[in-house]
């Protein structure tokens, strides 16, 4: 009897020992499955990115294969310098910087110059990925302002360089592609779509929307704010037939279609419907200085156009990131406000 109940009691510790075995185990597995909470919760725990750090997430575009770089590091670029006709080789940045210096002014708010160093970067990236050169001879780029970005070194000052070294390798991207980089002085308080302010042949990219612009600083030049031109009706004609409009008079002049930020994006004279952003361009886009018309008729041998805002309206308003950055924005803020779900990334050191 005493023999049965010490087997008995044998058995029953060898049973507990075996459970206390089985438990540390489980207690010291290390890894845990994929769809645990424990991944998740380690997941909430890592830090989120900066706002003021580039989105390294987002897919880095190549450098364009015209440019013969090595990807990460900086190219150089062969620049045709047209006021003096002649084509130098120079760093990316050190072009950036002479071009910041001629789009924007120099003692502007550092943000608002941050956001133009990266548009002005993207800008050329992409013409050259698209173009793989400029029209002049065998450079990547010049300093054509009809073909690409004004230019003005004399202007570069100690804030447009630390502008262009705190942003050094930063462009915008959307969908692994560098994005367009547009940009104007003054909106008027809307921005428009390519196809409307630049009559865009291609499909209207989707980070360009019409976006309400805060362009109401006081330092605005009262002439970009409400403007007028008045020009001959045969300079008018002239503009016509350059673009290919075979006209010799008209007895009318009126605004057609309009766009969603309320842009003229066609012009009738008489029976000859033009394009307005073309016809802007061709008549001389500093005298028409937008196409947010307000009034546009024949007065005699004259043609009157009234208008709001300087520039065709895409993308980034200098105006309106003048502000923002005046109000505390950061250069990301500015730059996503104006170009809808484009990352930021830097694509060399």
């Amino acid at each position: 009897m005493i023999y049965k109940k010490l087997s008995y009691l044998r058995i029953v510790c060898m049973v507990m020992a075996v459970i206390l075995l089985i438990g540390c185990a489980d207690k010291t597995r290390q890894t845990p499955k994929p769809d645990t909470g424990q991944q998740d919760q380690e997941e909430e725990e890592k830090p989120a990115p900066s706002k003021d750090s580039p989105q390294e997430s987002a897919q880095k575009p190549d450098l364009p294969e015209a440019l013969d770089g090595v990807e990460g590091q900086e190219p150089s670029l062969q620049v045709f310098i047209q006021e003096e006709n002649t084509t130098q080789e120079m760093k990316l940045e050190d072009y950036i910087k002479n071009v910041v210096a001629g789009e924007i002014k120099n003692d502007w708010p550092d943000e608002a110059i941050k956001a133009q160093a990266i548009i002005a970067r993207t800008f050329v990236l992409n013409f050259i990925d698209e173009k793989g050169h400029s029209k002049h001879g065998k450079a990547h780029i010049s300093t054509d302002i009809e073909e690409a970005q004004a230019w003005n070194p004399q202007d570069v000052n100690q804030k447009i360089e630390k502008a262009v070294e705190d942003t050094r390798g930063q462009v915008m991207v959307y969908d692994g592609k560098y994005a367009q980089g547009w940009f104007h002085s003054n909106a008027a308080g809307m921005t428009a779509t390519a196809k409307e302010g630049l009559n865009y042949k291609k499909d209207n990219p989707p980070y360009i929307k019409v976006v309400e612009s805060p362009d109401d600083s006081p330092e605005i030049p009262d002439d970009e704010k409400d403007w007028e031109y008045w020009v001959s009706k045969d300079k008018v004609i002239e503009a016509l037939n350059s673009m290919g409009k075979e006209i010799k008079d008209f007895g009318s002049v009126t605004i057609g279609e309009k766009g969603e930020s309320g842009r003229a994006i066609t012009l009738s004279f008489e029976d000859t419907k033009v394009s307005a952003p073309d016809f802007r361009i061709a008549i001389g886009s500093t005298e028409m200085k937008s196409t947010l018309l307000d009034l546009a008729e024949l007065q005699g041998d004259q043609v009157i156009f009234k208008g709001r805002g300087y520039g065709h309206g895409v993308g980034m308003s200098q105006w309106g990131a003048y502000t923002m950055a005046m109000d505390g924005k950061k250069a990301e803020d500015i730059i996503s406000h104006y170009f809808s779900g484009v990352s930021i990334v830097k694509v060399w050191e």
